[in-house]
This record gives structure tokens, C-alpha cells and sequence, in this order.
């Protein structure tokens, strides 16, 4: 059974960090592209992240500068590392693989940026 949990989230002061995880079970993650994406309440999911098999990144214009991703296929693991958090961030962080017209989804994790 392929799973991709998200693990990480939680309420970070506008300023703060956080380093979101995805962990891949039931499949390995290394012919896949990985991603990140956000839905914050009453928007549309937005895609926040994305990394290649070969390593190569992309990034939503809001985040560029402010978020890196990271994947470690040994141990089937993507990272979102999240600095300089703003309010605007707030939203469920969604991990995504995809492989052609194959595609996995995890359940999300809830980041809350908040004084």
C-alpha cells in the first residue's frame, strides 16, 4: 500500500521556521518528481515546491528565496525547510508524487503562521 505522510506542521510566529517532511511508504520515491503544494482556506491548491529525480528544483513566486525543498531517496523522504514564515503562509501543506499519469497524495499537514 502506497502512503506519503506529511509531518512537521504546526503555529510558528511570522518570522519563524519550520521544516516540513514527507515520508514515502509502499513505494520508492526515486523515479518520482516530488512536490509540495498549499491550500489555505476558501483558495485553490497552489503548488509551493518541486524537485526532479535528477535534483532539480522549482518554486511558486511567493516562496522563492524563503522555502527550499529537499529529498533524500534512500530514505524516501522529501523536506520543505520553510524560513522568514509570513501570515499568507498559513494553509494545509500537501505532499504530491508524480510519475507520468501516476500519483500519490498525502493527507497534509496544517501550518499556521500567527502572532
Amino acid at each position: 500500500q502506497v502512503q506519503l505522510v506529511e509531518s512537521g506542521g504546526g503555529l510558528v510566529q511570522p518570522g519563524g521556521s519550520l521544516r516540513l517532511s514527507c515520508a514515502a511508504s509502499g513505494m520508492t520515491i526515486r523515479p518520482y518528481v516530488m512536490r509540495w503544494y498549499r491550500q489555505a482556506p476558501g483558495k485553490e491548491r497552489e503548488l509551493v515546491a518541486g524537485i526532479t529525480s535528477g535534483g532539480s528544483t522549482n518554486y511558486g513566486e511567493s516562496v522563492k528565496g524563503r522555502f527550499t525543498i529537499s529529498r533524500d531517496n534512500a530514505q524516501k523522504t522529501v523536506s520543505l525547510q520553510m524560513n522568514s514564515l509570513k501570515p499568507e503562509d498559513t494553509a494545509v501543506y500537501f505532499c504530491n508524487a508524480a510519475l507520468g499519469l501516476l500519483g500519490y497524495w498525502g493527507q497534509g499537514t496544517q501550518v499556521t503562521v500567527s502572532s
